[in-house]
């Protein structure tokens, strides 16, 4: 492997969602000027996340489905183009 050419800070990061305070710890090199103290003592860089797989709607389960057919009949309609 070529030296210098991968990245020298990685380490643990604290994750936080803050629209459902969720947290989680992942290895990242993610520059981040913010510090946190978690559960287990020990400080962690932390980065604040608008939205995770905890408050994101295609894994929570409130999705909403569009109705595809109604929008493309109405629009051949109004274009005048025949199925």
């Amino acid at each position: 492997m070529k030296k210098g050419i991968h990245p020298t800070n990685y380490r643990p990061v604290l994750f936080k969602d803050i629209s459902v305070d969720h947290t989680f710890i992942v290895r990242s090199t993610v520059a981040t000027s913010e510090t946190i103290e978690w559960e287990d003592g020990n400080t962690y860089p932390l980065v604040k996340l608008e939205i995770s797989d905890k408050s994101h709607p295609f894994f929570t389960g409130k999705q909403k489905m569009l109705d595809s057919t109604g929008r493309v009949e109405r629009f051949n309609k109004k274009y005048g183009i025949k199925s």
